[in-house]
Formats: C-alpha cells, sequence, structure tokens
C-alpha cells in the first residue's frame, strides 16, 4: 500500500515542483524560446528525492557512504541503477555510483525506459539541458547531434521526457560523483530486441575513443510476494551475470522475467560488448521489501556493472586429443586462403564472377570444415561455417567467406564501399568427437558443438578465451547458442562434441 499511495503523490508533484519562471513561461507562450533554452525542468524533485539542493547532496552522499565500492580491475564501460524513489532503491543505486568515486567520464549516456509516452524508436533530449536542485545537467550537443544523423530513429519526441522519471532520478547521483559531466539523455519508446540492436550499434559507433559512460535505468519485478519476486529477479541476474543480453530479451519477452527497463539494460550490454567489455557484475540486489518490511508486494532493484578486463587475451588453441590433429598449415597456405576469400567476397559485392580456386597443395584440398569470421573496427560484421568436411578446404572457405559477408542474417550484406574496413579470420577445424565428461573440454583448446533433438549450436575454441569463460559459463552460453537453456548440457539426451581449430588471420601470419 506504501508504494501505491507514493505514486499517486508524485503524480500530483508533476505540477508544482519547479515550474518555469515568468519570463521563460511568457516566451514559452508566445514561441520565443529556443531549443537550446529549453530546460528540461525536474518533475519529481520534493517527492521521489529531496528538492532541496543541500538535502539532496547530504542523501546522496549517506547512500554512497554506506555501500561497498567493488574491485573492478579494468575500464568501466556501464552501469546498471534502478529508478524508483531513493527511500525504496537509492541504496541499491549507490552500489552502482560507488564506482564513479575514483573514475572520471566526460558524457554519459542515459537510456532509460518510457513509463508515461507510447511511440516508436527512442527519443533523446538535444534541447537545453535536464534540471535538478543541484544545478542545470549540460547536453552533449556534438555527440547527440552525431548519434542523430547516424541513426534516424533516434529523434526528440516531447512527451517521452516531459513527466519521465526513470532518467531523472540517475542524475543527482551523477552530478555529485562527475561535476561538469555531459548528459545524453535516451528514452526508449520501444524495447523490442531488435531496437536494441541498432540503438546499441549507433550509440556505440558515435562512443569510440571517446570518455563516456552508459547507464541503463531499470526496476526488476512489480508487486509480487516477496519469494516470488526474488525467483523472477533472480532469472534477471543471472543473465547479468552471465553477460547474455539475448537470453535476457527471451526471458523478457517469454514473461519468465520481469523488468520494466529490459531494452534499456540489453542495450547497455550490446553497448558494452562492442566496447570491449567481456566481464559483468551483479554489485547488489534487494527489493522494496527490505526497506518496508511490507513483503505483500514487492519491487526488485539491482545495481551492476560491465567492463573491460585488462587482462584479456586472445589465446590460439593448441593441440588436443591425439585424434584432434590440425593440418599444419604453412604460412603461405594459410595466406593463400585468406587471399581467397577476401577476393571472393570482393568480387560477390561488385556483381561479378567468384574465383575458383586452383590449388596444388594437397592441404588446402583436403576436405576440412571451416569457418570464415568478419570484423569491421574490432566489431563482428558475420561469421558463418560448415562443421564437418564435405569438400575441399579451398572450395569450403570461398563458400563460407560468401556466406559470411552476405547471408549472416544478424547483419545487413557487406556493402563495396566496407571492404578495406574489413579484418578477415578463418577457423580450420578438426573433426568431431563426441564425448562423455565434460571434464575432458579443455578451454583455449577446445570447441563445442551441441546437439539435443532438433536443436544444435556451436562455438569456436577462441570464444571461450575471449570472454574469460571458465568451463561451465563455456557449455552454459553453447546451449543458448543452440536455443536451449542454460543447464540443457547436463541431461541425458544431449550430445556433446569437442574439436580444435586452426584459427588465423593477416595480423597474426
Amino acid at each position: 500500500m506504501a508504494l501505491r499511495l507514493l505514486l499517486i503523490t508524485t503524480l500530483t508533484a508533476f505540477h508544482f515542483v519547479c515550474p518555469l519562471n515568468a519570463a521563460q513561461r511568457a516566451a514559452a507562450m508566445e514561441g520565443k524560446m529556443t531549443p537550446s533554452e529549453q530546460i528540461r525542468e525536474p518533475v519529481i524533485a520534493g517527492a521521489w528525492y529531496p528538492g532541496n539542493a543541500a538535502r539532496l547532496q547530504e542523501e546522496v552522499q549517506r547512500f554512497l557512504d554506506q555501500a561497498s565500492a567493488a574491485e573492478l580491475q579494468g575500464q568501466l564501460i556501464a552501469l546498471i541503477a534502478p529508478h524508483a524513489g531513493y527511500r525504496y532503491s537509492g541504496q541499491v543505486a549507490a552500489y552502482a555510483y560507488k564506482l564513479l568515486e575514483k573514475r572520471k567520464f566526460d558524457t554519459v549516456v542515459v537510456i532509460a525506459p518510457s513509463h508515461r509516452a507510447y511511440f516508436s524508436g527512442v527519443s533523446i533530449y538535444d534541447r537545453g539541458g535536464y534540471r535538478t536542485p543541484l544545478g542545470v545537467v549540460p547536453l552533449d550537443r556534438e555527440l547527440a547531434l552525431a548519434l542523430k544523423e547516424r541513426e534516424s530513429r533516434v529523434r526528440y519526441v516531447s512527451e517521452a521526457h516531459a513527466q519521465e522519471h526513470s532518467l531523472e532520478i540517475q542524475l543527482p547521483f551523477l552530478q555529485v560523483l562527475l561535476p561538469g559531466f555531459k548528459l545524453v539523455p535516451l528514452v526508449m519508446g520501444d524495447q523490442s530486441f531488435a531496437t536494441c540492436q541498432w540503438l546499441a550499434e549507433a550509440v556505440a559507433e558515435c562512443l569510440e575513443k571517446k570518455s563516456a559512460l552508459v547507464v541503463a535505468s531499470s526496476d526488476l519485478s512489480h508487486f509480487h510476494p516477496y519469494q516470488k519476486a526474488s525467483r523472477l529477479d533472480q532469472l534477471v541476474l543471472d543473465k547479468i551475470t552471465g553477460f547474455d543480453p539475448r537470453g535476457l530479451s527471451d526471458h523478457l519477452a517469454a514473461g519468465k522475467a520481469e523488468a520494466c527497463g529490459g531494452g534499456p539494460m540489453i542495450t547497455a550490454m550490446l553497448i558494452a560488448r562492442s566496447l570491449g567489455a567481456n566481464k559483468s557484475q551483479v554489485l547488489h540486489y534487494a527489493n522494496s521489501g527490505d526497506v518496508t518490511g511490507d513483503h505483500s508486494g514487492v519491487v526488485g532493484y539491482m545495481a551492476a556493472a560491465f567492463w573491460a578486463n585488462p587482462k584479456r587475451t586472445r589465446v590460439q588453441p593448441t593441440k588436443g586429443h591425439p585424434n584432434e590433429t590440425d593440418l599444419k598449415l604453412t604460412t603461405e597456405e594459410k595466406g593463400i586462403l585468406l587471399n581467397l576469400a577476401r577476393e571472393v567476397i570482393k568480387a560477390k559485392s561488385h556483381g561479378e564472377e567468384l574465383p575458383k580456386p586452383e590449388l596444388s597443395s594437397p592441404a588446402l584440398n583436403e576436405p576440412r570444415g571451416a569457418f570464415v569470421t568478419l570484423h569491421k573496427q574490432g566489431k563482428l560484421r558475420g561469421c558463418i561455417g560448415h562443421i564437418r568436411a564435405k569438400q575441399p578446404l579451398a572450395k569450403t572457405v570461398v563458400d563460407m567467406a560468401v556466406a559470411a559477408a552476405f547471408e549472416d542474417p544478424r547483419f545487413p550484406p557487406v556493402d563495396e564501399k566496407e571492404l578495406k574496413s574489413l579484418d578477415l579470420e578463418i577457423s580450420v577445424l578438426t573433426p568431431l568427437r563426441r564425448i562423455s565428461n565434460v571434464k575432458e573440454i579443455e578451454v583455449g583448446v577446445h570447441g563445442i558443438y551441441m546437439i539435443q533433438g532438433s536443436c544444435s549450436g556451436l562455438l569456436l575454441p577462441q570464444v571461450a578465451t575471449e570472454w574469460g569463460w571458465d568451463r561451465t559459463a563455456f557449455l552454459e552460453h553453447t546451449c543458448i547458442k543452440a536455443g536451449l537453456p542454460e543447464n540443457a548440457w547436463k541431461e541425458k539426451d544431449t550430445e556433446i562434441y569437442v574439436f580444435s581449430a586452426d584459427v588465423f588471420s593477416a595480423e597474426n601470419l
């Protein structure tokens, strides 16, 4: 009941907290106020958090003093923080923002859900800044403009920001810890996975080489009994810990878990991964029942972080089981395959006939499975392969290069303007070997191929190494890739195969 009464109180606050002064009202009514002068005034100050600057500063600092700081070694890229009234979620949020005490960022991109306005795409506030009792937060106009130019589906929708609390509630913490920062405020009207993907791609591209932090605003389950809420929220926590944005999206879409800011969380994870993050951690979890003592209907809150581990290294798979012998390709043969892959992609993009490999090397004519992976500016741009040896290796590479560039359903076909910016990697596979004990899997040596019924999925050996997974995490992510529950690897009817790969690119020849 206390939570519902609070909501009713805050709705009335929208009409009297921090109004425009008389001159600003008159200018606005006459249409004389320019966009750069249209400060977004606070609508929840004095209700969801203190309306007095001194009291607000004191309360934020008190939350921070009571939060413990996680020891994250590396570059912090994104945070998740809740957005309820400070009485309920302020202490949880402090566990996320505590990480900023010894870190500085020039810009913060806050991604929030829309609770009251319904619209397609994403709204960016590009007017005159956001005000709280601690002052006006200026906008990063250069970044906002770049984002709008990069993605037409990011635009200004006035009603998206007019009464939205989920973005405003984050700002006092940022003002206390990052004085002078600039803001890019984004409100998602559409939280589909497709929207998360295109928004993440656009934001990540605009943030390259910038001193910027991403903050996703989200609460978890709403108004369930304490135990049920904890079970629902644990599913979200598990996906955050596993750095699994797709799995989180699937859980939310299927109603297995709840989060009003699921889209912002998923988007932040995708951005973080694109910018090099390979570690995630839930910093704190609680719900409103922990504050009020009323467990009959609670709201869940989480703080989390994503960062790039400086110790992340790319380890090439080595020889494993005696039957997993590689082809022992020479440097020259590897170079031939890389050149061949690039030439067929170039020919296809120009609408020309594909070159036919005429090779005398026995190794390149031996039947082998292979994957071709494309990267653009360090980001995945396509990856497709054949698992089993059905044709000569050179022919497999030709077919997979075309498929990775033009047929990967996750990406649009490669444009000829992209050719110079593409980096190619080839993974030549050894024969599959079924295992009966998962302890046989060596991270950094083996890839995994998993089958259960009509579902199957494969992850190359280098994937586990790149993301710093242990054996269990590697198995769980292979399950997810196969469209199975993450613990399906434990089931008797699941077939697990391992293989090794000779992985090479122009960079490591």
